[in-house]
């Protein structure tokens, strides 16, 4: 334990008890990882989008380690609105202890992309937590890391402030591809996109549309909870 840990003890946000942010025990309490369908949100093997759902640019495969409920929920709100920087790390790395155990269809070599801030947004905050808590999960799988492919390319309102309906509407366009991004149409490995919360899915799909008009083959969509 270090000097600051003495002076600033660190407490499990849920229970209180003097350990983690995350506490094993309040973690364990949020339930499985998910694997569904992102088009109908119904449970599917391996998390594949159901053959009946797929359209022309859906996502392939969809995996949430954990409900959007419970410490998971607190940590995830807290590090967005209170920039307590040191939650990602925990959250990043429960996540993939997580999805090691319980998820057997991770693909082995691959490029996750963090899905991105608004320029304004990430500057407000300090830090885009998906970039944070992506790149630690990369590394932990042996993936490549790219936070530099995706470009969020206009201001939109924040998401939880509106409808399922209108959040489809509002990230519309939102998304696009850097000038130096790569060439999908000759990239093999599949693509990963990392985001903390999947509430209807939009962000993901709208994400997932641009880089399969680009050529992309294979898109994941991975999400710390749902």
């Amino acid at each position: 334990m270090g000097f600051l840990d003495i002076i600033f003890p660190v407490n499990c946000l849920e229970c209180g008890k003097e350990t983690k942010y995350l506490c094993d025990n309040c973690l364990a309490k949020v339930g499985n990882a998910r694997l569904f369908c992102l088009e109908c949100h119904k449970a599917a093997i391996d998390g594949a989008t159901h053959a009946g759902c797929k359209k022309k640019y859906s996502i392939d495969f969809a995996i949430s380690a954990w409900g959007y409920s419970g410490v998971v929920r607190k940590a995830i709100l807290k590090l967005k609105y209170n920039f307590a920087y040191k939650i990602a790390d925990e959250l990043a790395w429960g996540f993939t202890k997580k999805l090691v155990s319980e998820v057997s269809v991770l693909p082995k070599d691959a490029l996750l992309l963090p899905i991105p801030l608004y320029k304004s947004r990430e500057n407000w905050r300090g830090f885009n937590q998906s970039e944070k808590m992506g790149e630690i999960v990369a590394d932990k799988f042996g993936w490549e890391y790219n936070l530099n492919v995706l470009i969020r390319s206009k201001k939109t309102k924040p998401q939880a402030e509106l409808s399922g309906r209108q959040r489809a509407v509002n990230l519309q366009g939102v998304f696009s591809l850097s000038r130096d991004s790569l060439k999908f149409s000759s990239y093999k490995l599949p693509l990963v996109l990392f985001d903390d919360v999947l509430t209807t899915g939009s962000t993901l799909r709208e994400a997932c549309k641009v880089l399969k008009r680009n050529g992309a083959k294979t898109v994941w969509g991975l999400t710390i909870a749902a």
